[in-house]
């Protein structure tokens, strides 16, 4: 009798680390399209992410370069101040998308070019996304706009 309990509870503990095991990684699985990391136009031209990967790129618009009414596709750059990165978009663009304003865009880099499925712009003159900023700081070229608007007045 004693034999049977101790087997019985090995097999109950050795069921449930499987369990544990697949529902793991079940919900690995359905998580991998849903995480989308955060990368700067440096780092998307030093190591290049492959086609098949979903990505959230930002920076500045980069002057010069928004290319609107050709078509439906939209072209532009996106820089950090360290490089640049050609983007191309099909929709409509939020409302405070222009040059030289902060963006966040999500898509993948096919051949070079950011294809994007959204584009997200900043949402008022002092607001710019945490990664932007920060991708702006190391490259030196961030420049806070509650100073420059204390000093322009």
């Amino acid at each position: 009798m004693r034999g049977l309990k101790k087997r019985r509870r090995i097999q109950i503990i050795v069921l449930a680390f499987v369990a544990l095991g697949l529902s793991t990684g079940l919900i690995g699985y359905a998580m991998r399209d849903g995480i989308n990391f955060f990368r700067s136009p440096s780092q998307v031209t030093e190591a290049p992410p492959p086609p098949t990967e979903t990505f959230r790129i930002g920076g500045l618009v980069e002057a010069g370069t928004l290319k609107r009414g050709q078509g439906e596709t939209i072209r532009f750059n996106v820089t950090d101040g360290g490089a640049s990165v050609p983007v191309t978009y099909t929709g409509v663009l939020p409302d405070l998308f222009k040059e030289n304003q902060g963006m966040i865009g999500t898509g993948r880099l096919v051949d070079g070019v950011f294809e994007a499925r959204e584009i997200l712009a900043k949402h008022d003159e002092s607001y710019m996304p945490k990664e932007v900023v920060d991708a702006l700081k190391e490259q030196g070229v961030y420049r806070d706009p509650e100073v420059e608007g204390a000093s322009g007045s």
